[in-house]
């Protein structure tokens, strides 16, 4: 176990570049630009803040969850280039034997990989997440003190959203992360045997699964097959479409994060979840197979 947890930990510290050095710049220089703007009079703090009184908890769960939108995407991008480039790292770096000397087996080694991108790597994105909202907050609260309306009480407020909008991004990250589980390890997978190629490769198998279901069963074109459509549902997470985001964005009612999350969970396709999972633990089993043999033959 201490060693399962070693080689989780050295997935971050080898790629903390792009999951905490690259997000941190991002908010240091959002946040510095920020009080620049303010500092030589780019944005009247007198007029901020009075934007800020109109309807100041809308104006900072929107910001909020905002940032937790952009902070998602970024994590979904990173995350699938980490697969592309972690699973294929020790070949490529002449590491193989030192790691197979490890009391792991090929699989554990995979798996630990796998590990880091559903836990300690999204979970360091959504600390600095949760940091960019608090000098957004931070920004917002000054503002209405420069304007002469901020008070304690709301500052109060904004904690409560705080609270609320940083759980729902928590639970959208972790819903997401287990949706798109199957994708991520179909791209390690495949990395383990042809590196960083795998992003384009996985993007290219679909399209062949659909044109051989094309030919075979046929149909109008390969991109209208069942392989296509599913492939589509699988590939989108949209799941909060019409659903309690939709309702409270249209109404007036604060941000609820126990409501979110209900709403979520309930719309969730689990056994799609389940099957995403199953279909990850093969990818993982097939790949370290393959680099076991892989490196008895080398």
């Amino acid at each position: 176990m201490k060693a399962f947890i070693a080689l989780v930990r050295r997935e971050f510290i080898e790629h903390k570049g792009a999951f905490l050095y690259g997000p941190l710049l991002l908010v240091i220089l959002l946040f510095g630009a920020t009080v620049l703007a303010f500092t030589v009079g780019r944005v009247d703090a007198r007029f901020s803040g009075a934007m800020f009184t109109v309807a100041p908890l809308r104006i900072y769960e929107l910001g909020f969850l905002g940032f937790g939108v952009a902070w998602s995407l970024y994590l979904t991008g990173t995350l699938f280039f980490y697969c592309a480039d972690g699973f294929a790292a020790d070949k490529r770096n002449n590491s193989m034997l030192f790691w197979k000397s490890m009391p792991v087996s090929d699989f554990k080694m995979l798996l630990s990989k796998l590990t880091a991108a559903v836990t300690i790597l999204p979970g360091t994105v959504f600390a600095v997440a949760l940091l960019s909202g608090l000098l957004l907050y931070g920004v917002a609260f000054v503002t209405t003190m420069i304007n002469g309306t901020g008070s304690f009480t709301a500052l109060g407020n904004i904690a409560v959203v705080y609270g609320h909008v940083g759980l729902a991004i928590l639970v959208t990250i972790v819903c997401g992360l287990l949706w798109y589980l199957p994708f991520m390890a179909l791209v390690g997978a495949l990395a383990t045997a042809i590196g960083r190629w795998a992003i384009p490769v996985s993007l290219l198998l679909p399209s062949i699964v659909a044109m051989l279901e094309w030919v075979t069963l046929g149909g109008l074109h390969p991109f209208s097959t069942h392989t296509w459509d599913y492939l589509g549902y699988r590939t989108t997470f949209t799941l909060v479409e019409d659903g309690y985001v939709d309702v409270w964005f249209i109404g007036k009612e604060p941000f609820n994060a126990i409501s979110y999350t209900t709403d979520l969970i309930a719309r969730m396709d689990w056994p799609q979840v389940g099957i995403g999972v199953v279909f990850a633990l093969i990818c993982l089993y097939v790949a370290s197979e393959y680099r076991r043999r892989s490196n008895v033959n080398g």
